[in-house]
């Protein structure tokens, strides 16, 4: 572990790239 604020870091943006997709899916289900 180089330092806890990388893994802090992507825990975030894996975070925030699964809410987009959930709320993309949610206002557009057609695609799906």
């Amino acid at each position: 572990m180089r330092c806890a604020v990388s893994d802090s870091t992507i825990a975030l943006i894996f975070a925030i790239g699964l809410g987009g997709y959930l709320i993309y899916t949610l206002i557009r289900p057609e695609r799906f």
